[in-house]
């Protein structure tokens, strides 16, 4: 369930700004069918910076249940309150949860110790496995190499979301930790050449909206055939980037309600809809990528 093409579900709205529960279940059903290996709920992706606690913990969970074990659930359980992020990875200990992605804390800018002790005393307050997540663009701070190398001897840390785009990071990691540990990218650009070199899978994007072709060439990657591979990841490289046009989840929001997998394209502020120059560009890669 910690490889190939896990995705970084976006969480559905109404016009009113609450959970739309019809779309959730059209979207789980979706990557249930199409073979997607893991969803990743509430993540950034999934707007977890402008959905309450208990709502953070109410669409994890809604999401677990229209799950019903058919595929697995990681709960996005990240913050920049390391006791808040204990007490959102504390309520999924024994929910059926497989696991936690935990991003590194926004705007504070922690020093390496800081993060190090930050995300050692989330592991240390539950069994369940945490990945690390690191997206420098959106955070402010970088995870680097040594400190992941020394996170990882913490049992249950076993992976880290890569999302720098830098695909040295690969080696620098793998040179510093255990060959069970697992790499997983977080840029969707770049995601084929991360697992060329080495790289166990990603969480992606685009995946919300072309779940099938990203488990296609998750597949081929990890069977070694990436002439193939490279063939259909270039089919959707202007969706990769056009998914980025406007902040993430603006773009694929968007798409994913023009394609019919959601029935609103809401956000909350300050998140606001696509930009119609930028409707134009998401439109145009839905049509090169044959999603419409």
């Amino acid at each position: 369930m910690f490889s190939g093409s896990i995705v970084a579900l976006i969480t559905p709205m109404d016009p009113k700004g609450k959970l739309c529960l019809s779309s959730l279940k059209k979207l789980v059903n979706y990557h249930i069918n199409s073979g997607t290996s893991a969803i990743v709920s509430v993540g950034t992706t999934g707007e977890s910076a402008t959905l309450s606690h208990e709502e953070h913990g109410n669409v994890v969970m809604q999401t677990l249940e229209i799950a019903n074990e058919k595929i697995a659930v990681i709960a996005g359980t990240g913050s920049n309150d390391t006791a808040e992020a204990i007490s959102l990875t504390k309520r999924f200990e024994y929910s059926g949860i497989k696991g936690c992605l935990s991003v590194t804390p926004y705007y504070n800018r922690p020093t390496q110790e800081g993060l190090y002790q930050h995300f050692k005393a989330i592991a240390n307050s539950t069994n369940l496995p945490q990945i690390l997540y690191n997206v420098p663009s959106r955070t402010g701070c970088d995870i680097l190499p040594e400190t992941v190398a020394r996170l990882s001897k913490i049992k249950n840390i076993i992976g880290i979301k890569e999302a720098t785009g830098d695909l040295s990071r690969i080696n620098q990691i793998n040179n510093l930790v255990n060959s069970d540990f697992i790499l997983m990218s977080g840029d969707d650009i770049t995601a084929l050449d991360f697992m060329r070199l080495g790289g166990n899978g990603i969480i992606s994007v685009t995946a919300n909206i072309a779940a099938r072709e990203m488990v296609t060439i998750c597949k081929l990657a990890s069977q070694k055939k990436f002439n193939k591979a490279y063939q259909l990841n270039q089919n959707l490289m202007f969706l990769h980037k056009v998914l980025f046009c406007e902040s993430n989840p603006i773009p694929v929001k968007w798409a994913a309600k023009k394609i019919g997998l959601i029935e609103h394209d809401n956000l909350r502020l300050p998140m606001t809809t696509l930009s119609n120059i930028n409707q134009l560009q998401v439109e145009q890669a839905l049509i090169l990528s044959g999603l419409q």
